[in-house]
């Protein structure tokens, strides 16, 4: 897999105040990256630098194999980017605003403007913008940010004012560009949306990269127990099954379920002896952590060693 992206040590300072600091990474081609962090964490400056809006005060980047900010950098048009905050001129219709960004990208503006019933507003496209809804400027913007079939989508919070059909809507389109290569590097604080979506998730904290890697490695780095939940017949309140070892984290939820805190080492073994011994469990459910248990996680981590 080629790399696309490729930020090393690149630190961007507002003043006195540091957005990034000593941050490297890359992305390769077909990968959906889930960029996360608090407000500040300095998500938004990594894709202002990546596309070329800003300039790093250290560092370097490359972006399809060239310097972004570079006057004849010629991978601009091959860059999708939404904003969190979609700007666009109320006076247009849909159809207008898209064949606006696709005559300056100097794309096909018919097959841009067919992106306007993949994002669900064909039917609003002759519509002037001032009378769309927050979720459809945020889909008209997506339909931009999709002209020319982009190498490299930035998106930051991409769902936001979405409905759950579309938020689906969204994912599969988005999905279907990774795997046709496209490098998508989304920016979201909907952790559960991601989990089961990004192949790899970037943390950041204060401008500093605490993590990089794909969820089960995430996992392993953090090493938080899996929660094992177990509905067994025949207990009574209060009681916990007899074959639990000793000092076995583990609790009672609403009377007939229990919730053991099971330690990565002794995930299988607690399952063996769970369903193996005769007991009466009717019913298991494995959880591991979450993304957003990982998320705090690691945040914690490195506010303790900061």
């Amino acid at each position: 897999m080629s790399s696309t992206v490729r930020i090393a040590d690149v630190t961007k300072h507002y003043g006195h105040v540091k957005a990034v600091r000593d941050t490297s990474f890359e992305l390769g081609e077909g990968e959906l990256v889930a960029l996360i962090g608090h407000n500040g964490a300095g998500k938004t400056t990594l894709m202002k630098l990546m596309l070329g809006l800003i300039r790093p005060t250290a560092g370097s980047i490359e972006v399809l194999g060239d310097n972004p900010a570079a006057g004849e950098f010629g991978g601009r048009r091959q860059l999708g980017y939404l904003p969190e905050n979609v700007s666009l001129d109320a006076a247009l219709s849909g159809r207008e605003t898209q064949a606006f960004y696709a005559r300056l990208k100097r794309e096909n503006v018919p097959k841009a403007l067919a992106l306007l019933d993949t994002v669900g507003l064909g039917a609003a496209a002759r519509r002037r913008v001032g009378t769309y809804s927050k979720g459809m400027r945020q889909r008209l913007g997506l339909a931009q940010a999709l002209i020319g079939h982009p190498k490299v989508l930035l998106l930051d919070e991409p769902t936001t004012g979405l409905d759950p059909e579309l938020r689906q809507t969204f994912y599969d389109v988005i999905e279907r560009l990774a795997a046709e290569g496209t490098t998508v590097l989304l920016s979201s604080h909907a952790l559960t949306e991601l989990e089961e979506r990004a192949s790899r998730v970037i943390i950041m904290n204060r401008g500093v990269k605490v993590a990089d890697g794909s969820i089960e490695q995430l996992r392993n780095i953090a090493r938080l127990p899996t929660r094992i939940q177990l509905k067994v017949a025949g207990l009574t309140p209060g009681e916990l099954p007899s074959w639990l070892p000793a000092g076995a984290p583990c609790r009672r939820l609403n009377g007939h379920l229990i919730e053991i805190d099971a330690a990565p080492e002794r995930k299988l073994e607690l399952l063996h002896l769970a369903t193996s011994l005769g007991t009466s469990v009717e019913d298991v459910d494995v959880l591991p952590p979450t993304l957003d248990q990982l998320y705090a996680h690691f945040l914690r981590h490195a506010e303790q060693t900061a």
